[in-house]
């Protein structure tokens, strides 16, 4: 069995809130968990103590375990200091699409062929 430390969310529409829970990796999101290490909360402003609520010595126990923390969770585990987390870099994603480049040589040989003109 494989276990996630993941965010299931509560709260009313359009405010979110999150359980940060153990639980089966085939669970639904919202499902049945194992067990729970906290709370987020998303609206909360950064630096208020309630944004993140979390039983750091639970959730160390459960990464010995073999618990794999999800993306978000892994982001706020390493906030408390509980793991370390890989920093993620992808340059190319930032770079403009096939077109938007086509676009801008094109634009740039037009205003090149336009100074040569004057």
């Amino acid at each position: 069995m494989s276990l996630k430390i993941r965010l299931s969310r509560g709260g009313a529409k359009k405010r979110p809130f999150y359980r940060v829970v153990v639980a089966d990796a085939r669970s639904p999101r919202d499902g049945r968990f194992i067990e729970k290490l906290g709370t987020f909360d998303p609206l909360a402003p950064k630096d208020c103590e309630t944004r993140l609520v979390l039983d750091v010595e639970k959730a160390k126990e459960w990464l010995t375990k073999g618990a794999q923390p999800t993306d978000r969770v892994a982001r706020l585990l390493d906030g408390v200091g509980a793991m370390k987390r890989e920093p993620r870099n992808n340059p190319e994603k930032a770079l403009p699409k096939k077109k938007a480049q086509e676009r801008t040589a094109a634009a740039a040989a037009a205003a090149e062929k336009a100074a040569a003109a004057e």
